[in-house]
């Protein structure tokens, strides 16, 4: 199989200023040309909303950056334009001086409590819910309930423009029937998720951030420490549930973890292929590239697997990503020289091809084989979550073809139809733009984004997702 995924999924929320101002007008014109002419999805849902809402979609972001004030603005006003086209694989990044942006954005507040009497009175708090201190990565926050509306107020940090006791970096509050977080980035842009999880005593999940509680001290429950701990972990592993089950952990697909996945599978393969079970767990996947689960395919492989090829964009600005899979030296521990060299003619190729959709592999289906079956495992699990998507969708695509995998849990995100993430400057230096170079040949029939994939077990909400492994090693066994 040719392997040309490369896949990123992110999204950037922040801008810098440029000379003391935000060039809110001239970003704004080079992000919609360049994005225009560049990206691969672009014309695909041009065609699915139209031309009369793309004209409506554009005129009405005009008018917000002739006024916008602050790089805060700005940047959430360019965000705003690319939400038009798709909500993965795509981004604006800042370039700029942090300092600087972060003295002209400090909006968040400041919580006036006592913060040593807060202190005193949480840790004799009795009751499980969103009060206490906690920690996240390099703050300390307390929540303090205020009426209806609970504040997070930074105890202690070393984040450069987080440093001032009491500034307020989350709220939590109702919204009709459920609970609403806001949470304050580093460049002080909101990120505003529904229902924060609180799960067990000790732990609060708001989006992407994990708040560990280290006040009151309420008891500890090993079944929630053992998913967080495996929701953490920064390396493949394997463990043994029981006689019939082994449990498989990939926190990643990114292309740097390859190797460790395959020195996973190369170490424990006949354990693998003696043991009658395996859950393979990607929840909160990174996306990366199809290199990096090509190996444990063999291990779930029952018949022939197909897999529908790519189409790439060529402009000369696109390109130039075959230069640098053929040159660059992050590159040349994971392809070998006759790889290097078929990027160089497919750059030759693409660039006698300006302005059209290029198949690279001529084919519009791959099909994936291998020469032995494995009579174990016999029964595959892998679990999933709607923080799964890109190269993460792409496995499951492939994967959900064997007779013997199930997958558990819920829809993932929905980010694979346009690919292929590369990135340019703009020319102010005050961002960098994140597009796409490829679109799949399945779409329209056969559409990933902004749907996603759905699991044959759907876990509801009755099951908590600390729970999860447990059920679906029940089922397994069962």
């Amino acid at each position: 199989m040719r392997i040309w995924i490369f896949i990123i999924f992110a999204v950037f929320f922040s801008c810098s200023p440029h000379e003391q101002t935000c060039t809110c007008m001239s970003d704004f014109e080079w992000l919609k040309k360049t994005f225009e002419e560049n990206d691969a999805g672009f014309q695909y849902m041009i065609d699915k909303k139209g031309h009369v809402a793309y004209s409506i979609h554009n005129q009405d972001i005009l008018e917000k950056v002739k006024v916008a004030e602050t790089p805060t603005e700005c940047t959430r006003l360019l965000h705003e334009w690319l939400s038009f086209f798709r909500s993965g694989h795509i981004g604006i990044e800042s370039l700029g001086n942090e300092q600087q942006f972060l003295k002209m954005d400090q909006k968040t507040g400041i919580w006036n409590g006592n913060i040593s009497e807060f202190e005193k009175i949480v840790a004799s708090k009795k009751e499980v819910d969103y009060e206490g201190i906690w920690e996240t990565g390099e703050y300390k926050i307390g929540i303090k309930k205020e009426g209806s509306i609970f504040i997070g107020f930074i105890i202690e940090s070393d984040v450069d423009g987080w440093r001032d006791q009491g500034r307020i970096k989350l709220k939590i509050e109702q919204n009709k029937n459920n609970w609403k977080s806001t949470y304050y980035m580093r460049d002080y842009s909101i990120e505003e998720r529904e229902n924060p999880e609180l799960t067990g005593n000790n732990y609060l999940q708001i989006g992407q951030w994990l708040l560990k509680r280290i006040s009151p001290v309420f008891p500890e429950d090993q079944l929630v420490d053992k998913h967080f701990e495996r929701m953490n972990a920064l390396v493949p592993y394997l463990e043994k549930l029981n006689k019939k089950t082994l449990y498989m952990r990939i926190p990643s697909f990114h292309h740097n973890a390859k190797f460790a996945i395959d020195n996973v599978l190369a170490a424990n393969k006949e354990m693998i292929l003696n043991t009658e079970n395996l859950i393979i767990d990607i929840r909160n996947g990174t996306g990366g590239s199809d290199i990096s689960y090509f190996e444990l395919l063999p291990f779930i492989y029952t018949n022939p697997m197909r897999e529908v090829s790519v189409e790439f964009l060529s402009t000369e600005r696109n390109n130039k990503r075959m230069l640098d899979l053929a040159n660059n030296p992050e590159y040349r521990d994971i392809f070998d020289e006759v790889t290097r060299q078929q990027f160089k003619k497919d750059y030759e190729r693409m660039q006698g091809e300006l302005g059209k959709f290029v198949n690279l592999s001529d084919k519009e289906v791959d099909i994936i084989q291998f020469d032995t079956i494995y009579a174990y495992p016999k029964n595959i699990g892998i679990i999933i979550n709607g923080r799964n998507a890109s190269t993460d969708e792409n496995f499951l695509l492939v994967a959900k073809q064997s007779k013997k995998v199930k997958l558990f849990g819920v829809t993932t995100f929905g980010s694979l139809d346009v690919s292929n993430m590369y990135y340019v400057d703009s020319p102010s230096k005050n961002f960098r733009l994140h597009y796409c170079l490829s679109r799949s040949l399945r779409i329209p029939g056969m559409e990933i984004d902004e749907i996603g994939i759905q699991p044959d077990y759907y876990l509801d909400k009755s099951i908590p997702s600390y729970k999860w492994v447990d059920f679906v090693n029940d089922i397994l066994n069962k």
